[in-house]
């Protein structure tokens, strides 16, 4: 088994697509179907199936595909860790969700970029803290911020930094906002401007709900929390959000905080980074600042 097969099994596993593998890597298709084979040959089972013009993997190719991941992810650390120099240097993936990254971030990755000139940042955005964890676990991150991720400490080493809160939020003109007192029961009928199921904070408002016995009935799913503000302030339903995201258009009236009498709706920020991870300067650099700027005393 030679690097260069791992780098094509790798490459096509991903692609599912031997003629886009050998295009990406400058090879031959020739060479891309003679390194998978010499796989095969050497496991003695087969790493994809052909349905036809269809490729996949087998339940082999998935498990290699695990192994591979992990190995090139290894072997690039050692690569720069054995070329790491006084002054951090290479290149930082980070991954975070979008409120983190838009309302958090920018003061810490200022200081990085004046404390760390030479090392390429890349700001990764995530969906959902699932999506961003996958990520991590894959190698294709070198830390992350989220809220609340369901992160395993037996995979990841996890940073507390501050308490989040979020609000039920509503256009000055919707009915609601009129009312002393906002229950979620007087959320039962409105249209619901929500983020994915996967987000910490959606989570925790549909547990209040479902306390309540309350099935939330008209629901619009956004990934992005700028278009769920630009449909709150064009009158289109009721949202919850975090309130760092709604505070500039709190005060200027745009977006009206409804007086909420449910359960709170808090999260936490974390740091986020895996344990077996080697941490680069760049990377120890990235840690220390976000605690810095962003951890509660």
């Amino acid at each position: 088994m030679e690097f260069k097969q791992l780098v094509t099994f790798q490459r096509a596993a991903e692609q599912l697509n031997f003629t886009r593998t050998a295009e990406q890597l400058n090879f031959a298709q020739s060479s891309v179907t003679a390194h998978i084979k010499a796989l095969e040959d050497e496991f003695g089972v087969p790493l994809f199936d052909r349905l036809g013009k269809t490729l996949v993997l087998t339940e082999a190719g998935r498990k290699l595909q695990r192994y591979t991941n992990r190995i090139l992810a290894l072997t690039s650390e050692a690569q720069r860790a054995i070329a790491v120099d006084k002054e951090p240097t290479g290149t930082l993936v980070i991954g975070a969700i979008e409120s983190l990254c838009t309302y958090r971030l920018p003061p810490v990755l200022s200081a990085f970029k004046r404390q760390c000139p030479k090392v390429q940042f890349q700001f990764s955005p995530g969906v959902s803290d699932k999506d961003i964890l996958d990520q991590l676990i894959k190698g294709k991150l070198d830390a992350a911020v989220l809220m609340d991720a369901c992160a395993s400490p037996d995979l990841f080493m996890i940073e507390s930094l501050r308490e989040e809160s979020s609000c039920i939020v509503a256009s000055p003109e919707h009915l609601l906002s009129m009312k002393d007192w906002v229950s979620p029961e007087d959320l039962y009928q409105e249209s619901l401007l929500l983020t994915e199921k996967d987000c910490s904070y959606r989570r925790k408002f549909d547990a209040v709900f479902s306390s309540r016995g309350l099935r939330t009935e008209h629901i619009f799913e956004f990934a992005s929390v700028e278009a769920i503000k630009q449909c709150v302030m064009a009158g289109l339903g009721v949202a919850v959000l975090p309130e760092m995201t709604v505070k500039k258009e709190i005060s200027e009236g745009s977006i009206k905080p409804l007086p909420w009498t449910g359960n709170q709706i808090t999260v936490h920020s974390q740091l986020v980074w895996p344990k077996d991870k080697w941490v680069s300067p760049a990377l120890s650099v990235f840690l220390e600042l976000t605690q810095q700027y962003l951890k509660e005393e």
